[in-house]
């Protein structure tokens, strides 16, 4: 597997207000590896594979839940003459973080390193899966009311009932295939994910956890693909671009709000990163 495969960077909705997506899909070649800055999860309804996360393979099968963090490589290898068949939700880690009058789901992101990243399923509880997968897949498509709220429900339903089966599973057959994998930096890429509206440095990242600057750097470009600056700047632009298509809100507010304090700083970064400025963006994608 390529330590920096390919990097995934966007799904349908990806920069809307309500950054969800969920489709049904057949794979009858599998997956190449790669990685993303946004969660996924995978539910298995027919088929069969394997599926491999930062060096760790496990057999894939109706009832295998998989919960994919940020950065993690990960790829997925149907077996010969199967076709698998399986829901991919993909979503912003902000879907998870707190709520008004809600505690959220963000511990997931700070899961002990022995927690296994799927689960297997089985009887009634692969049937009440399915169900609740199948649920959230009409929901997305339909034009309810109250839709987004009831994607989230349904969302946190499916990661509370996969995080308590885990928490007692023995992953059968899983088991190193390679142990050049990353160093586990989950809570600092969650941090800088719950934080980079704020004035962010890599000097306060490595001071408020406990590391030297150049380890703290080296580790999350060993993690991402890319410098704590170019990690930044991406998590920043990619909130402008959907405040950019789904409000109508001034530039200059917009760059403050994403954690710019100069509209010039905002504009050229903006600029570097998408080809177009604010405005241009806005006016294409509108």
């Amino acid at each position: 597997m390529s330590y920096f495969p390919k990097y995934l960077k966007e799904y349908p909705n990806m920069h809307s207000s309500f950054p969800f997506h969920i489709s049904l899909n057949s794979l009858n070649h599998g997956y190449p590896a790669h990685r993303q800055d946004f969660l996924e999860f995978s539910y298995v309804v027919e088929g069969s594979g394997t599926e491999t996360i930062n060096g760790i393979i496990h057999r894939m099968q109706p009832g295998t839940f998989t919960f994919v963090l940020p950065y993690q490589v990960h790829e997925i290898t149907t077996d010969e003459g199967s076709t698998l068949v399986l829901y991919n939700c993909m979503f912003g880690l902000d879907l998870l973080a707190e709520q008004p009058n809600d505690s959220g789901l963000s511990h997931l992101f700070q899961a002990k390193n022995e927690l296994s990243s799927y689960v297997l399923f089985a009887d009634e509880d692969c049937e009440r899966m399915k169900r609740r997968a199948e649920e959230l897949f009409t929901e997305y498509r339909s034009e309810n009311s109250w839709k987004t709220v009831m994607l989230r429900v349904k969302l946190y339903e499916l990661l509370i009932l996969f995080d308590r089966k885990r928490r007692q599973y023995s992953p059968p057959e899983a088991h190193v295939i390679s142990d050049r994998k990353p160093r586990d930096i989950t809570q600092i890429i969650h941090y800088i994910h719950a934080n980079y509206q704020e004035e962010l440095r890599l000097a306060l990242l490595a001071e408020l956890f406990g590391m030297s600057q150049s380890h703290l750097s080296e580790s999350i470009k060993r993690t991402t693909g890319q410098t704590f600056l170019h990690l930044l700047h991406d998590i920043r632009i990619r909130h402008a671009c959907s405040l950019l298509v789904s409000t109508n809100r001034g530039i200059s507010d917009i760059a403050l709000e994403v954690g710019y304090g100069s509209y010039k700083t905002f504009t050229r970064i903006f600029k570097e990163t998408k080809g177009v400025i604010p405005t241009a963006y806005r006016k294409k994608r509108g």
